[in-house]
């Protein structure tokens, strides 16, 4: 019980913070991915606010085996660049660009009724089907 209830308020302070930060909004996220034309930089504060914060969180659980509910950690080890995660890498670049949302915002924002936030998602969910079905039974195969 008590971790469903941490991780509901968990997830609360994260929409909560998408939100107020701007990331939700597409024309603000599309504004800071504008370089060249009429850029916004207010999502740098954002994320410069976010990078020691993660980096902190990071570094502490890295020392534990567990989470306080004593589960085990599963942390992504490194990986090899590779030619998958470069062309994975700009779809979603691409995407976010485009649309002005990522999966994280696009879930908040659907929340709101955000028509934009539907299509995105469904678009979201075909591209995940496509990978797990089609691509890797395509070219995993061989």
């Amino acid at each position: 019980m008590m971790k469903n209830i941490l991780t509901f308020i968990a997830g609360l302070a994260f929409g909560i913070g998408l939100i107020i930060s701007g990331m939700t909004n597409p024309a603000k996220v599309i504004g800071f991915l504008d370089i060249f034309g009429n850029w916004d930089p207010s999502l740098m504060f954002v994320m410069l606010g976010a990078i020691p914060i993660s980096f902190i969180g990071f570094k502490f659980i890295e020392k534990k085996a567990s989470t306080i509910f004593n589960e085990p950690l599963h942390l992504p080890g490194k990986t090899h660049i590779n030619t998958e995660l470069i062309v994975g890498s700009l779809l979603f670049g691409s995407g976010w660009a485009l649309a002005g949302l990522c999966p994280g915002p696009a879930l908040v924002a659907l929340g709101s009724g955000s028509s934009k936030a539907m299509i995105f998602v469904v678009a979201m969910l075909a591209g995940m089907y496509v990978h797990d079905h089609l691509y890797k039974n395509i070219f995993k195969s061989n």
